[in-house]
């Protein structure tokens, strides 16, 4: 891979990081569960941490970062306020949305994991993976126990 290709890979994860970050903000406001709140705003700090750090990768290829989300990731919070606006903030729509939103972003992550990346940029995108598998696991067993509640 050329560094072009690093850093077009690596702004694609910035984008979908910001999606994240943006998209559990959007599900902490609409939550009415305090607990859901604070896990939605500690996943929301974890994104832009890993914005943060992915940005810096780019810089040190050579890169211009992305800084803004990406239109799917917009369409889609727009979707979770609408959704949540119709089913009155349920907090089981709410969730099952923020799961959608994981989805994307587990997809995003294995898409630039199945590519020859440098080992410095493949250890950081693998442990950013993890932290993603996490969310995506924690949002589908509280929407699990939401569901049966």
């Amino acid at each position: 891979m050329n560094n072009d290709d690093i850093v077009s890979t690596l702004n694609d994860l910035i984008e979908t990081s910001k999606d994240g970050e943006e998209g559990f903000r959007t599900c902490a406001e609409d939550a009415k569960d305090p607990t859901l709140k604070t896990f939605f705003s500690n996943r929301a700090q974890s994104c832009a941490a890993a914005v943060m750090e992915l940005q810096s990768l780019v810089r040190s290829y050579g890169g211009d970062p992305e800084t803004t989300s990406g239109l799917g990731g917009a369409l889609h919070r727009r979707w979770v306020d609408i959704k949540s606006l119709v089913t009155g903030m349920d907090d089981k729509a709410v969730l099952k949305e923020c799961e959608r939103g994981e989805d994307v972003a587990v997809s995003s992550y294995r898409r630039a994991l199945d590519k020859s990346l440098p080992e410095e940029v493949r250890s950081v995108v693998e442990r950013q993976y993890q932290g993603v598998l996490k969310n995506h696991d924690q949002v589908k067993s509280l929407r699990d126990q939401y569901r049966s509640a």
